[in-house]
């Protein structure tokens, strides 16, 4: 048996075109036997099963082939018996497909299963019993049962014999549809007297080998004289029903009748045994030959059946029919839908057509209720497309957004054609996976925050906040400050960002009257790859705090020396005494001042201006009033807790400054300090006049040089072309430069004489250069020129003698011991260099009036001031 199953194995690959490959083995191979080498009839690598987690996908019915994946070769999984499998259909045949992942791919394979000799033929009944009268004609006919066997093609059933042979002959009848018919043959006529009862021996016989066969007893009772069989009206009778028809319907009614009166013409009738199953499906009245359905009828399982009713007389003789009933298909079965194959997640950023998911469809009904057509729930963006005969895949057909619908719900529906259509779901949830997407969004556009200044470094001033529509890590938000400066300052010396939560802390403490605001930006990066960011604007405003306490500019306050404001006795109500200039560096109502009068000489005669600092008398001076008068003055500004400041103004009520000079006279200076004073003074002086008159020289020399060059251009007769000379002091018509070149002296004189002062005015001019018809410098500009360049040396030699004095002017403080520059110009110090070099050259020079007074409007006041000092001659 093992030789001839190994002989008839016929493993071959029938085709391989369009990913379908086709096997033949033969049935009851054990398991663990080979099939084919799949990886090498599909053209594939093994590498590629391992990685494709190829598997082999037989939808509902049972696995009995196995893949090996290591070997890419097919194996038997269990044993296959084709006569349980397919029964007498040809050919039988495996149909189930291989599956790869990573992309998916989806191969046919067939797998015919070939018959094999081990079913013997069988009758479904051990013996029969014939009762034939003995003067049966010789010819009669005496149906047999047939026998059944499993197996098909040559291993079914072959042959029939009858042992012995005696009196009948087997006669073998095949009909249209290719049945056959068994028929015992009366060859010699029956003699009841001779032999009353007989055994006859009925075999059936296979072509396998080894020949395989089966029998039947034929028992056969010798009755008395009925010569007339019964004859049915109808060799075949064929009748159609619908399956799934109710038990008892009536499908036919078979009749025969007998040309022999009496009982011999009493027909009955028989259902044949000899189709396996017939008497689960159908029932025959006996007396009447009509045929009830008493199963039930599926067309998936059996197209059509076919089964023979005998009818048989008193006699014992006997006729057959033959009974086909053709079941008519009805839609009883929806479309069995199998997934071969899913993916529970894809990415949102997949492209189009990425296969999800691939399903089989199967309806067993017949026509058009099998036609299957699939679709899939509406407005997701998924497409259901047919692959091929009962194959589907679902794959994506526009883009995902993740951040849009993260989860589908895909809902497979598969209906058939027929009437009423029935129809199959299957669900499948389907997951979208992230990508890095979306940047960071801020909540606002800008940001913008206020903190007081003085804070302490580390202060949490504010909070930014962004968020991402991403998921996990790419959704993961940090901050960074983007560097820049301001003025040359980083930003990151100014705050710090929390890179987790995005909490702005402060560096340092602020100073609002050092920065009042700065900008910087503050980006938001996420987590993923490449990561993805935005930035924000974050101005930040330092609140001002009442810090600083007013400043007096005016008066100014010293130690060594004495400001005094004079007020003639002959002044009015309301007379303009001074004005006290305070600022606040703060700002807002920190930095609005009030003015209070806190002590005085005479309360009664002064007031302040409570706004504007002015000091005016209240009342007419009499000549009661004391001629010195001492104020002093408090300026508060009107933050919380409130700052101030105290200036003291002295006031001489006088109108003669000799007056004013015996009033004040108990001041002293060191002595030691004014000869020291007076030498370095001296020594200064004599230098720049001994620089004033080496300029002097130098500057006469270059101008006869340039005369003796200018007596040779006169004897060239001006025929060389010159090259137009612009003077140092040369300024364009229009005026188009930042400053013009002009300073202006007057002359003013006031009542007193001896208080006048010179001023020096010099009005801006244009210097013009022309040149004649020939391109030569004219005569009379050549002097022009000669002049003008003498006198711009002049003028430049004046401006560096002016800016040694201003030296020296400048190194007084140092000797002076005391910054009487701070702030602003001061006239007093302009009035003490004056006196000293007054001293010096023992001239009779004066300061006018006038032009302290003009000294004096630059600082804010209308009245004089006098420095007052021993040194005075």
């Amino acid at each position: 048996m093992k030789q001839g199953v190994l002989l008839f194995v016929l493993i071959h690959c029938l085709g391989c075109g369009h990913g379908q490959v086709s096997y033949s083995i033969p049935e009851e191979m054990p398991s663990g036997s080979l099939v084919g080498n799949i990886a090498q009839d599909l053209g594939l690598d093994i590498k590629r099963l391992k990685a494709g987690k190829a598997r082999v996908f037989t939808g509902d019915q049972a696995e009995y082939i196995a893949l090996d994946t290591s070997r890419g070769v097919l194996l038997i999984k269990e044993r296959i018996d084709r006569e349980a499998l397919c029964d007498q259909m040809t050919p039988c045949a495996l149909h189930f497909q291989i599956i790869l992942q990573n992309p998916m791919e989806l191969y046919s394979v067939t797998v015919e299963i070939m018959d094999i000799n081990d079913n013997p033929p069988s009758f479904v009944k051990k013996d029969m019993k014939f009762e034939i009268s003995e003067n049966a004609a010789v010819g009669a006919r005496f149906m047999l049962d047939l026998a059944m066997d499993q197996d098909v093609g040559i291993n079914g059933l072959q042959s029939y014999s009858l042992n012995p042979t005696d009196n009948f002959q087997l006669n073998l009848k095949r009909q249209r549809e290719g049945a056959k018919m068994v028929e015992m043959v009366l060859q010699k006529p029956l003699d009841r007297e001779k032999q009353k009862e007989m055994v006859l021996v009925l075999t059936a016989s296979d072509g396998g080998e080894p020949q395989m066969s089966g029998t039947l007893q034929v028992h056969v009772t010798v009755l008395d004289a009925n010569d007339n069989a019964p004859v049915f009206t109808q060799q075949v009778y064929r009748v159609s029903a619908s399956e799934n028809s109710p038990k008892g319907t009536r499908l036919t009614t078979v009749s025969a009748t007998d040309a022999d009166d009496g009982s011999n013409s009493i027909v009955t009738y028989a259902l044949s045994g000899s189709t396996a199953g017939i008497f689960d499906l159908f029932d025959i009245n006996r007396h009447n030959g009509e045929i009830i359905l008493t199963g039930d009828l599926d067309y998936e399982r059996a197209r059509n059946h076919e089964f023979y009713v005998e009818g048989k007389d008193e006699g014992g003789l006997s006729d057959s029919c033959k009974i086909i009933v053709d079941v008519v298909d009805v839609n009883d079965n929806s479309p069995i839908i199998s997934i071969i194959s899913k993916s529970s997640t894809i990415a949102e950023d997949a492209p189009s057509n990425t296969v999800i998911a691939m399903i089989s469809v199967n309806d067993p009904d017949s026509d058009s209720n099998g036609q299957v057509s699939c679709s899939i729930n509406e407005n997701i963006p998924f497409a259901i497309k047919s692959t091929s005969n009962r194959f589907y895949s679902i794959v994506s057909d526009s883009d995902l957004d993740r951040e849009t619908n993260a989860e589908y719900n895909i809902t497979v529906t598969c209906s058939d054609e027929g009437v009423p259509s029935l129809s199959s779901r299957a669900d499948l949830s389907l997951k979208i996976t992230d990508v890095n997407d979306n940047a960071p969004v801020f909540e606002k556009s800008s940001y913008e925050a206020s903190v007081l200044e003085n804070n302490t470094p580390g202060l949490s001033i504010f909070t930014v906040t962004a968020r991402d529509a991403d998921w996990n890590q790419n959704a993961r938000v940090s901050y960074i400050l983007v560097e820049s400066s301001d003025n040359g300052v980083t930003m990151s010396s100014y705050v710090s960002v929390n890179a987790e939560s995005g909490v702005i802390h402060a560096v340092r403490s602020f100073d609002y009257e050092q920065i009042k605001s700065f900008t910087f930006h503050v980006k938001a990066q996420d987590g993923g790859s490449p990561p993805l960011s935005s930035n924000v604007s974050v101005k930040i405003t330092i609140q001002d705090q009442n810090d600083n306490a007013p400043q007096v500019l005016y008066p100014v306050q010293t130690s060594g020396s004495l400001v005094a404001e004079i007020v003639p006795r002959s002044a009015d109500v309301g007379y303009l005494v001074t004005k006290v200039v305070a600022v606040d560096v703060d700002s807002g109502q920190n930095a609005w001042l009030s003015y209070k009068l806190q002590k005085a000489t005479d309360r009664a005669l002064f007031e302040v201006g409570a706004q504007n600092g002015e000091i005016r008398t209240i009342r007419q001076v009499t000549d009661k009033d004391a001629v010195k008068q001492k104020l002093t003055v408090i300026v508060e500004d009107n933050g919380q807790p409130s700052r101030s400041a105290t200036v003291n103004v002295n006031v001489a009520l006088a109108d003669s400054f000799p007056e004013v000079l015996s009033e004040f006279s108990d001041f002293t200076h060191d002595k030691e300090y004014n000869d020291n004073l007076t030498f370095y003074l001296v020594l200064a002086l004599a230098v720049v006049s001994f620089l004033f008159i080496v300029s002097i020289i130098a500057i006469l020399s270059v101008k006869c040089y340039r005369w003796r060059r200018e007596r040779m251009f006169y004897k060239s007769n001006g025929h060389l072309p010159v090259i137009p000379y612009y003077p140092p002091l040369y300024a364009d018509v229009g005026g188009t430069g930042t400053l013009q070149h002009m300073h202006n002296y007057e002359v003013y004189r006031t009542t007193d004489s001896r208080k006048s002062c010179l001023k020096y005015g010099r009005p801006g001019s244009e210097s013009i250069v022309s040149l004649d018809n020939t391109g030569t410098l004219q005569p009379v500009h050549r002097e022009k020129l000669i002049t003008e360049d003498f006198d711009d040396e002049v003028s430049i030699f004046l401006i560096i003698h002016a800016v040694v004095l201003y030296i020296i002017m400048l190194l007084y403080p140092c000797f002076y011991k005391e910054n009487v520059l701070s702030g602003s110009y001061s006239v007093e110090y302009i009035y003490i260099v004056c006196r000293m070099v007054q001293n010096c050259l023992k001239a009779q020079t004066c300061i006018s009036y006038t032009a302290l007074h003009g000294c004096k409007t630059m600082l804010g006041t209308k009245r004089h001031i006098f420095y007052l000092s021993r040194s005075s001659s």
